[in-house]
């Protein structure tokens, strides 16, 4: 059991969990997933077609005959982070394959660490396996090696991502991403359905739809209906709804027929939680990172929303210190935030990317100002989280058990995503929960991030 506050970058997936048996003489391959949870699935993919091949899958590097690195370009932060494990896996197993966002720029990597077996960009899984097949040649055994049907996940089975899309279309200044991944492209319907009637079957309590921009989902084909499934977000969400299981939905733009899922989230199908990335809330610095500047319109879009849908959970980030940022500008975001009253709030403190085209903008702000700034923001989304939460205290919740130790259980309620929100915490009775189950708790205690709850008699 541990308090928050959690880590509050929605840029990072959980800790991967590798605990495949290996059989004695087979192949193993290690793998390192950092960033997003996107590039999560994108490991889960590479391991499930590798463990098809027969390979094994090591926890460490010791008992890896390679290695593969997934890593992550969303900030110059991220991209040292990536290196930085590179150079670890080089010398703790000294064969390594790189892929990942970092992989569209090669020489970078080469750069630092020419000694790596192979890069290749991001969903190139074939190459990967193509590198793979050259360090380690694959020796199945056909009586053993079977692939379970849900394919390998790096989560707890209670819960998982569903990735719906690639790419996106938008041209934000401060973003790389599009360069990296490319312009949005939708999986169809059928195929998203396939796979997360295939995840609830075998055991998946809560579907976390991902992408770039959800909310864009199917633009790119149209919104084409296929075997009964229509490539639309509300469509989607309807259709997902419909297998049981929690919902809940990630990367969400508040484009207008955003309020057709609200009611959706009224009665039920989805969980009443949208991670939207507003970024900013002054209109000038939007239009400095080239999105939507509508902050006003937003409020009463929020206002609408939560008339619809009361038990609405909003989480967002937001990017202080932008290149231009004046002190009356961030205190309109300071004042917007009052306004808004968001549950769940994330912030990053600007930084360069390579390649970005924010990095070219006039008036950067020193750092001793944006760490100024960060301070002061998240004590304002502290105070709202402390307040939030402080009303929940008597009231009667839903949750799902993430872990279960020797002093608590540890859950989430409808409003909190894994890692990056809150948790609710049973310590008393407890002991018969398992990871998986769905208990209502009432709440008699909360914190600045955190609720404590019991079982009713």
């Amino acid at each position: 059991m541990s308090t928050n506050p959690p880590n509050l970058r929605p840029d990072l997936a959980p800790t991967p969990r590798l605990d495949t048996p290996v059989r004695p003489g087979q192949p193993t391959i290690g793998m390192v997933s950092l960033g997003c949870p996107k590039a999560l699935v994108d490991s889960e993919r590479i391991l499930t077609r590798l463990r098809a091949e027969g390979y094994g899958i090591s926890p460490d590097y010791a008992g890896a005959h390679a290695v593969i690195v997934n890593t992550c370009g969303f900030l110059d932060s991220a991209k040292a982070e990536s290196l930085s494990a590179i150079g670890e896996a080089l010398n703790e197993n000294g064969r390594v394959i790189v892929t990942g966002c970092l992989g569209a720029e090669p020489e970078y990597i080469t750069g630092a660490h020419p000694s790596v077996l192979a890069v290749t960009g991001p969903h190139q899984y074939e190459q990967v396996l193509d590198a793979v097949h050259k360090a380690v040649p694959p020796s199945p055994d056909p009586f053993v090696d079977l692939l379970p049907a849900t394919g390998v996940s790096l989560t707890p089975r209670h819960f998982s991502y569903l990735k719906i899309s690639e790419g996106c279309n938008h041209k934000c200044r401060f973003c790389i991403i599009p360069d990296m991944r490319g312009k949005l492209q939708s999986r169809p319907a059928h195929a998203v359905m396939r796979e997360a009637e295939k995840l609830v079957e075998n055991g998946v309590k809560e579907l976390l739809v991902i992408s770039q921009d959800t909310s864009a989902y199917g633009v790119d084909i149209k919104h084409a209906e296929d075997r009964g499934h229509r490539a639309h977000m509300t469509d989607l969400a309807r259709d997902l709804g419909s297998l049981g299981a929690w919902v809940r939905l990630h990367y969400v733009y508040p484009y207008p027929h955003v309020r057709q899922l609200i009611p959706l989230m009224a009665d039920g199908l989805v969980l009443p939680y949208l991670d939207i990335p507003f970024q900013h809330a002054h209109p000038a610095v939007l239009r400095r990172m080239a999105r939507p500047a509508a902050a006003a319109k937003t409020l009463d879009e929020i206002a609408a929303w939560r008339d619809i849908c009361p038990d609405l959970t909003l989480r967002s980030t937001f990017i202080v210190g932008y290149p231009g940022e004046t002190d009356a500008e961030f205190q309109t975001l300071l004042d917007w935030m009052d306004e808004a009253q968001l549950d769940r709030v994330g912030c990053f403190q600007y930084e360069n990317v390579d390649g970005a085209r924010s990095n070219n903008l006039p008036d950067h702000v020193p750092d001793d100002i944006k760490q100024d700034r960060w301070d002061r923001f998240m004590a304002k989304a502290q105070t709202i989280s402390e307040a939030k939460l402080a009303a929940k205290v008597g009231q009667r919740l839903d949750v799902i058990v993430d872990e279960v130790d020797a002093d608590a259980a540890t859950c989430r309620t409808k409003s909190d995503a894994p890692e990056i929100d809150g948790n609710l915490f049973i310590d008393e009775n407890f002991d018969h929960l398992s990871a998986g189950d769905i208990v209502t708790v009432d709440v008699d205690e909360a914190g600045e991030y955190d609720l404590w709850g019991r079982l009713p008699a």
